[in-house]
């Protein structure tokens, strides 16, 4: 609720949850990035004044944390877990993966503060799910420590290439069509790999590619508890 005030602008009147002001950053995060976000856009956006704001965050680097923690928790409490410790890992790990593509400023969040109080609840869903796919405790700590690298490792790549590429107005097709023709002319006794990955390069889909990932390291887990 608001009210118009003597110069015609308008002023909340309801009560300001720190709930509302971190869900007003994240639409200002998603439409304009970090530069976007300032205290002037959020007292403007929520039709209140600064003292209002600061009284639930501290400044811009809590509400970007704080948001951050926002999305993964989102992702924690979306997950099924109807279809087994394998299933629910990949959903997890995947869910990551998107919220971060959907939302690239958490990708640069986690890379100046990686060990976000969310983030280590998705630490502890991965070491209950490896514990409930019986991997022996003695590599329980280097799996989850492998996995969770490599999902968040990926997910901040991906969503940089992305942010990288929207600064240069080009897309991720036509940047891989040019990628891949500078590597077609790559000498292919030097670079056989290379050069017989072209085709996979240029059409590629990186959420799959991620995917494919996640089931090599899942077959990696199944080999452990063999051995």
């Amino acid at each position: 609720m608001a009210k118009r005030t003597a110069n015609g602008s308008t002023r909340r009147t309801d009560s300001l949850s720190r709930d509302l002001i971190i869900k007003t950053a994240t639409e200002i995060l998603d439409s304009g990035g970090e530069s976007a976000l300032t205290l002037r856009a959020l007292t403007v956006r929520l039709k209140t004044g600064y003292g209002a704001i600061y009284h639930h965050v501290t400044d811009k680097n809590d509400l970007l944390a704080a948001a951050t923690d926002d999305i993964i928790t989102g992702v924690l409490s979306r997950t099924a877990t109807t279809g087994g410790p394998r299933e629910t890992l990949r959903l997890l790990a995947l869910g990551l993966f998107d919220a971060i593509d959907a939302h690239p400023w958490v990708g640069a969040e986690l890379s100046r503060q990686p060990w976000r109080p969310a983030l280590l609840d998705f630490y502890e869903s991965i070491g209950r799910l490896l514990d409930a796919l019986t991997v022996p405790e003695g590599a329980r700590f280097d799996a989850a420590g492998t996995l969770v690298n490599y999902v968040l490792g990926v997910a901040v790549q991906n969503a940089a290439n992305a942010r990288h590429l929207s600064g240069r107005d080009t897309d991720r097709g036509t940047f891989l069509d040019t990628t891949a023709k500078q590597w077609a002319q790559l000498d292919p006794a030097r670079y056989p790999f290379v050069h017989a990955t072209v085709t996979q390069l240029r059409e590629h889909d990186d959420r799959e590619q991620f995917l494919a990932g996640i089931d090599i390291f899942l077959t990696g887990i199944a080999a452990l508890r063999q051995a």
